[in-house]
């Protein structure tokens, strides 16, 4: 019974992280910048989800924030730097290298959870907000250019899919695995597969820097 729930659990997970993967583009309208409220708040909620790097690292904050003490409050740190981040990209700010480090992101934060261990609480918090600014400034790539009323919508959605999708992923550790500490098999295997597709999009952005 044991494995059958973990093979369920993990299933879910990465089922839900591979419906993101046709379409990684990281446009939810196809590359249009939106121009109403409701084309913001729709393109917010779509673009956490289609871009595979960066729904494998909102998963990672739930799992590595499920042990947290403040696991409620944690993934905001996130959330927040995410939200500066868009707005740093939409103010014309660039950030150094944004996809190796968004990848290079997620193979840490995996190889985090797949270790067992848990970060200070401090550190976790530092890291969460300085990989966010990164993320957030891939986020801004569908706002650029947007009026005010529609941007303030994506970035409210998005915000708000970032933390819920954070919060289901710390429910599958507590809830449905139901696993008391992070040495649990469960987490650490989603680790594993979380760093795995970190790593991919790493090689694959190594390897168009150097034939780009």
């Amino acid at each position: 019974m044991k494995f059958k729930s973990l093979n369920a659990g993990l299933g879910a997970l990465i089922l839900s992280m591979l419906a993101a993967a046709p379409a990684l583009a990281h446009h939810p309208l196809g590359g249009a910048t939106p121009e109403t409220f409701f084309q913001g708040f729709l393109s917010g909620i779509g673009h956490p989800m289609i871009g595979f790097d960066h729904l494998a690292f909102i998963v990672a904050v739930g799992l590595a924030a499920a042990f947290s003490a403040r696991r409620l409050l944690t993934p905001l740190a996130f959330v927040a730097a995410t939200v500066a981040g868009c707005l740093l990209h939409v103010a014309g700010v660039m950030l150094p290298l944004p996809e190796l480090l968004i990848s290079a992101s997620v193979v840490a934060l995996g190889a985090v959870v797949l270790s067992g261990r848990t970060m200070a609480p401090a550190l976790q918090i530092g890291f969460f907000a300085v990989a966010g600014l990164f993320h957030g400034f891939a986020y801004g790539s569908a706002i650029v250019g947007a009026e005010t009323t529609p941007l303030l919508a994506y970035l409210v959605s998005f915000g708000l899919t970032q933390y819920v999708i954070a919060l289901g992923a710390m429910a599958l550790v507590t809830a449905v695995w139901k696993a008391a500490e992070p040495k649990a098999l469960q987490p650490r295997l989603a680790g594993a597969v979380i760093a795995g597709v970190g790593l991919t999009f790493f090689l694959e952005n190594v390897e168009g820097m150097i034939l780009g």
